[in-house]
């Protein structure tokens, strides 16, 4: 098996964290190269950065609306795409432990989206940012990751995370920290990449808290903008015993679901039961 086909296996077996790894680091040394040839050829742009990032311009974008999503997997500095990396192996395994990698993947896709709308309304609004909003860029996949981040705070808050030195500190410290850092560094520069930042955190927050009150399921929302809507079948009318049994069975399933993530909530997943985790991890196969 030569190289190609051994990266093709492990993205293809990969789990959706991995993936998003990939592509981004991917992406990555598609720049880094273009930027080598660029140089050499005495280039001022890099084509996919122009045409992949997103303009802080309001009528640039129009040209370019697919920027919206692509600059969530687009870096151009080593370091950027280190720590957002970092981020995103840690925060999106904490995710996978409680939902599924759709749900996971549609977080980082609509906070990408929400951050950049942020960003554009800040340079148009904004009067410290008005006048740099011709040459201004978003990328980075910071956004998505807070909406991660944040969505998985905002559902269980008093979830603990170890640290060394420090000690168990509870998800929403965590997160407020998390917003804070943005916040006071929005007079120091890149004003418009930490509001981009702060809108993928709030997409996270206001959403989880939107659903959570109206007693659903946090994510079925997402689930549908990403699912086809079936045909109408025509109703066949059997015997009533049966129909009367698969609902009280999906409700007690339901209800079952409920405590063990309230649980979860309260005291986090370790102090599950076995029972418990295997009947959490055979429902979210189905």
């Amino acid at each position: 098996m030569n190289v190609l086909d051994n990266l093709k296996y492990r993205f293809k077996h990969a789990g959706v964290v991995e993936k998003l790894i990939y592509v981004n680091l991917a992406v990555f040394l598609l720049v880094f190269i273009t930027n080598t040839f660029g140089f050499l050829f005495q280039s001022k742009t890099n084509f996919i950065v122009e045409w992949f990032a997103l303009p802080a311009n309001f009528n640039d974008f129009i040209t370019r609306p697919w920027t919206l999503i692509t600059y969530g997997f687009l870096h151009t500095s080593f370091l950027h795409i280190l720590l957002n990396l970092i981020a995103l192996f840690y925060v999106g395994y904490l995710f996978k432990q409680y939902f599924t990698p759709k749900q996971l993947l549609s977080f980082y896709l609509l906070g990408t989206v929400f951050g950049g709308i942020i960003f554009i309304a800040s340079y148009n609004f904004f009067p410290a940012l008005q006048n740099v909003a011709h040459n201004s860029v978003l990328l980075g996949a910071s956004a998505g990751i807070s909406a991660i981040f944040i969505g998985i705070a905002t559902y269980m808050p008093n979830y603990e995370l170890k640290f060394p030195l420090i000690g168990f500190v509870k998800l929403w410290v965590l997160a407020c920290i998390w917003v804070a850092i943005d916040v006071i560094q929005i007079p120091a520069g890149n004003a418009g990449g930490h509001l981009a930042h702060i809108g993928g955190a709030l997409f996270g927050f206001f959403y989880v808290r939107s659903a959570s009150n109206k007693e659903l399921d946090i994510f079925t929302y997402i689930k549908k903008l990403f699912t086809k809507k079936e045909p109408k079948l025509k109703t066949v009318y059997k015997s009533g015993n049966k129909t009367h049994t698969n609902k009280t069975n999906k409700t007690q399933n339901q209800q079952d679901i409920d405590a063990i993530l309230d649980k979860i909530s309260k005291s986090g997943y370790d102090t599950l039961s076995k029972s418990e985790k295997e009947f959490l991890f055979k429902q979210g196969k189905n």
